[in-house]
C-alpha cells in the first residue's frame, strides 16, 4: 500500500517520521511543495489551488493521501474530499486532549489556521473556547525551512511571542503546525509545566483505519521517495530533517 504525505514543505516530515515507524509494509511518497511554502500566510483561495495541484499529482500513484499540513486541512480539506475519490485524511490541532485538563490551552498555529474557521469550530464542539489562548507563530515555519532550530533568533522569537500572550495556568501547549515539533525543546525549556501535544498520532491512527478498509493497494520500488514541488529528489537531503525530529520524539 502507498501512502501519500504532503505538506507545504519540510514540517510534515514530523508526521512521515512517525508513520514510518508506525505503518509496517507500507510505501510512502513524501511530497513538499518547497517551492510555495509557506501556506499560513496564503489566501484560502490560494491554499485550495495547492492543495488540489498536490492532488492531482500524486493520486496515481497512492492508495491514500495524507494532509500533514494543518493549515491545508483548515482549508481546503472539504473541497478535494468533494473533488477527489481517492481517501483524504487530513490533521488538525490535538484539542480535545484539553478536555482532561485542569488548567488552559495555548494553541500555537499559522495565521491560517487560526483564522480559519475549522479550529474555532473545533473548540466549540469540543466546548474548549473559554479556555484556549491561539498564538500565531508563522516564523517558525521559515526557521525549520532553513534548518535552523536551536540559533539564538529562533529561541528570542518564541520567547517574545510566547511573553505576548497574557496568559495564566496554562497546562497544555497544542503544536498546530507539522513544522513546530523541531521547536519541542526550546518549547519545553520555556514552559517546563505543560504538556506538548500534536495532531500527529490520532492522524495515524485514522490512516491505519483506511488502510484496513482497502484491500489490493499500489507498490513502489521504493520504500520511500521524495519530491519537492513536483521534482524527484534525493532522500538523503531530508535526513537531517528526520535526525532533528527523532531527537525531539524523545521530549
Amino acid at each position: 500500500m502507498v501512502v501519500a504525505i504532503f505538506d507545504s514543505g519540510f514540517g510534515g516530515l514530523s508526521l512521515l517520521n512517525e508513520a514510518k515507524k508506525e505503518l509496517k509494509g507500507c510505501d510512502f511518497i513524501y511530497f513538499a511543495d518547497n517551492d510555495n511554502a509557506p501556506y499560513g500566510v496564503k489566501s484560502i483561495d490560494e491554499i485550495r489551488a495547492l492543495s488540489t495541484d498536490a492532488v492531482e499529482f500524486l493520486r496515481p500513484m497512492a492508495d491514500i493521501i495524507v494532509i500533514a499540513c494543518n493549515t491545508a486541512t483548515s482549508a481546503a480539506i472539504s473541497d478535494l474530499r468533494q473533488k477527489f475519490s481517492i481517501p483524504i485524511i487530513g490533521m488538525e490541532p490535538a484539542v480535545k486532549l484539553g478536555q482532561s485538563e485542569d488548567g488552559n490551552i495555548l494553541v500555537i498555529a499559522t495565521p491560517a489556521t487560526i483564522k480559519g474557521a475549522k479550529l474555532n469550530e473545533l473548540l466549540k464542539r469540543s466546548n474548549l473556547s473559554d479556555k484556549t489562548y491561539l498564538l500565531p507563530m508563522p516564523k517558525l515555519v521559515e526557521f525549520a525551512q532553513n534548518m535552523e532550530f536551536v540559533s539564538p533568533s529562533v529561541k528570542r522569537y518564541i520567547a517574545e511571542q510566547i511573553a505576548q500572550i497574557n496568559a495564566t495556568n496554562i497546562s497544555l501547549l497544542v503544536l498546530g503546525c507539522t513544522h513546530f515539533n523541531y521547536f519541542k525543546d526550546s518549547f519545553a525549556t520555556l514552559m517546563p509545566n505543560c504538556k506538548i501535544v500534536d495532531g500527529i498520532n490520532g492522524t495515524i491512527k485514522q490512516i491505519k483505519r483506511k488502510l484496513d478498509e482497502l484491500e489490493n493497494g499500489k507498490n513502489l520500488d521504493k520504500n520511500l521517495i521524495y519530491y519537492s514541488s513536483k521534482k524527484q529528489k534525493d532522500i538523503n537531503l531530508i535526513t537531517p530533517f528526520l535526525s532533528r525530529l527523532d531527537e525531539m520524539r524523545k521530549i
